[in-house]
C-alpha cells in the first residue's frame, strides 16, 4: 500500500553534515566487507570520498523511498518476503 495515495516525495538522505541521532546495526563480517568494498570502489572508480555512514545513509534513503513509491512491489518487501 502507499501512503497518501499520490506520488511519494522525493527522499533525500541527510548527507554530509552533523547528525545527533544514532542507531546501532549489527552486521556480519560479510556485510561490513561488502561495505568497505562498496566505499573504495566509490573512491576508486567513481571519485566519491564518502565513509560508510553516508553510503548507509543512501542506501536507506533510495530503499525508503521506493517502499513509498512501489509498496508492495518494492525491493524491501519483496526481500523481506524471502522473493
Amino acid at each position: 500500500k502507499q501512503r497518501g495515495g499520490g506520488r511519494a516525495p522525493a527522499r533525500r538522505p541527510s548527507g554530509r553534515e552533523r547528525h545527533d541521532e544514532k542507531i546501532t546495526v549489527y552486521v556480519s563480517a560479510e556485510e561490513l566487507m561488502d561495505l568497505e568494498h562498496a566505499r573504495l570502489v566509490l573512491r576508486g572508480e567513481h571519485g566519491l570520498a564518502v565513509d560508510r555512514g553516508r553510503i548507509v545513509r543512501e542506501a536507506v534513503a533510495v530503499v525508503l523511498a521506493d517502499l513509498e513509491s512501489r509498496g508492495d512491489a518494492s525491493i524491501l518487501v519483496r526481500r523481506l518476503r524471502g522473493r
